[in-house]
C-alpha cells in the first residue's frame, strides 16, 4: 500500500497552519542573543557550583539511573533529593517524576478515575488539561480566577471524588491563582487539591518556597506539583505531600511506575540549586530588581502586560501575524522573546511572552525595550 496519502494529509495539515500564522519550529536562542525566553529565573542552569556536582555525581553515579525506581533505579541521591524537597517545600515526603508534565499526569491519574470530577482553572498548563482527561474523571472548567463560578459548581450533590486543579502563578498570563479561597471551597465541599508551584517555586515565599508558603497555606493541600527544570536549573519533576501521599504515588502513578529513574547527575544538580536557594536570598532579590525595572519601563513604553506580575511578563497583541512579525524583529535585534499563539493561549490574546531572569541586566532591559520600538503592536 502507498504511503503517500498520510504524507499528503501531513502537508495539507501543515499548510493550513502556516495560512493561519500558527506553524511552530524548533528553535533555541541563537549564540550571543540576549535570551528573555528562558524560565531559568535565578540563572542556576549555568551556575559553577550547580555544573561541578552534575559532574561529580556522573562520576560516582554514571548518567543514568538504568531501570524504573521500582525495579532497581533508586540511588541514594533520589532519596536524598525527595528528603530536601520536602523540607523546602513543607511537606512530609516527596516524590520524583522524570518531568513536570509526567508528575501532573501521574498523580491525576492516581488521584480520580471514571466516576469522580475533576474542577480546572481554565488556564492550568497543558498537562493538566491532560492528566483530567487520560483520569477518565468528568471535567468541570471554571473562568479563570472565578471562584465563585467554582463554588456554584462545588455546591451540586456528588457522591463521587472531588479533585480542585491549578497552577499557583499562571504560565501564560503571570497572575496568581485565588490559593486561599480554593483552600477553602476544598475543605468546604471535601475536594482534593493539587496546586501546580512549577513557576513559583524559587520565585516566590521564604527561601523560595512558593506562594502557597507565602500564603501560609503549606500543609492544608492535598499534592503540591513542582519543577526541577525552572527555578532549579536542573530537570524532572515532583510532588509533594504527606508520606501516604508519596506510597499512594509509587503504587499508583503509571508515569512513575513505568518511567526509568532520573539520572543521578541531574539529581545532584538539583541538589547542589537547593543549597544556592536555601542558604541566601540574593539571586531572588537580584531577580525582584530586574523583574521591577523590566516591568516599569515596559509600561512606560507604553505596552499592554495584562494582570501579570512577576518574572513572566506577556505583551499583549491579540494577533498572530503581528506577535510572529515582533518576535522576528526582536530576533534580528539579537533577543530572543517567543510568540505564543494559540492553542497554547485563546484566540485573539496572542502575545510575546517575556521571563525576567536574575541573569539579565539593565542594559539588557534598555536593549529590549528599544528592540520593541512602537507600543503601535499591541494596537495601542
Amino acid at each position: 500500500m502507498s504511503c503517500a496519502w498520510w504524507q499528503s494529509m501531513f502537508k495539507q495539515i501543515l499548510s493550513d497552519i502556516k495560512q493561519r500564522n500558527l506553524y511552530r519550529q524548533l528553535r533555541g536562542a541563537p549564540v550571543g542573543a540576549i535570551n528573555f525566553s528562558s524560565n531559568d529565573y535565578l540563572g542556576l542552569g549555568n551556575d559553577a557550583e550547580v555544573i561541578r556536582a552534575a559532574q561529580a555525581a556522573a562520576a560516582k553515579w554514571g548518567t543514568g539511573a538504568g531501570a524504573s525506581r521500582l525495579v532497581s533505579g533508586t540511588m541514594a541521591v533520589h532519596e536524598e533529593l525527595e528528603r530536601r524537597l520536602a523540607e523546602w517545600i513543607g511537606t512530609e515526603a516527596a516524590l520524583v517524576f522524570p518531568s513536570g508534565f509526567q508528575a501532573n499526569l501521574g498523580v491525576m491519574q492516581a488521584l480520580v478515575s471514571a466516576g469522580d470530577e475533576v474542577y480546572l482553572d481554565r488556564f492550568v498548563h497543558a498537562s493538566l488539561v491532560d492528566g483530567a482527561r487520560l483520569s477518565g474523571a468528568r471535567l468541570k472548567v471554571y473562568p479563570h480566577r472565578d471562584t465563585e463560578r467554582l463554588k456554584k459548581l462545588l455546591a451540586k450533590p456528588f457522591s463521587g471524588k472531588r479533585l480542585i486543579v491549578t497552577d499557583s502563578y499562571f504560565s501564560m498570563d503571570g497572575d496568581r491563582a485565588p490559593l486561599r479561597d480554593l483552600v477553602e471551597l476544598s475543605e468546604k465541599y471535601g475536594a482534593m487539591l493539587l496546586v501546580d508551584e512549577a513557576h513559583a517555586v524559587g520565585v516566590y515565599g521564604k527561601n523560595g518556597r512558593g506562594l502557597l508558603s507565602e500564603a501560609g497555606l503549606s500543609g492544608r493541600v492535598t499534592a503540591v506539583v513542582g519543577t526541577l527544570s525552572k527555578s532549579l536549573g536542573s530537570q524532572g519533576g515532583f510532588v509533594c505531600g504527606s508520606a501516604e501521599l508519596r506510597d499512594f504515588l509509587i503504587n499508583k502513578a503509571r508515569t512513575f511506575i513505568y518511567s526509568t529513574g532520573v539520572s543521578p547527575l541531574v539529581c545532584a544538580a538539583a541538589l547542589a540549586s537547593l543549597d544556592i536557594v536555601e542558604k541566601s536570598d540574593e539571586l531572588r532579590l537580584r531577580l525582584w530588581e530586574r523583574v521591577d525595572t523590566a516591568r516599569a519601563k515596559l509600561l512606560a513604553a507604553g505596552f499592554n502586560l495584562g494582570d501579570s506580575e512577576g518574572p513572566i511578563i506577556p505583551i499583549m497583541i491579540g494577533d498572530s501575524g503581528r506577535a510572529v512579525e515582533l518576535a522576528d524583529q526582536l530576533r534580528e535585534a539579537g533577543i530572543l522573546g517567543v510568540a505564543i499563539r494559540p492553542p497554547t493561549v485563546p484566540k485573539g490574546t496572542d502575545r510575546i511572552r517575556l521571563t525576567i531572569t536574575a541573569k539579565h541586566t539593565e542594559q539588557d532591559i534598555d536593549l529590549l525595550v528599544a528592540a520593541l520600538g512602537s507600543s503601535a503592536w499591541a494596537g495601542q
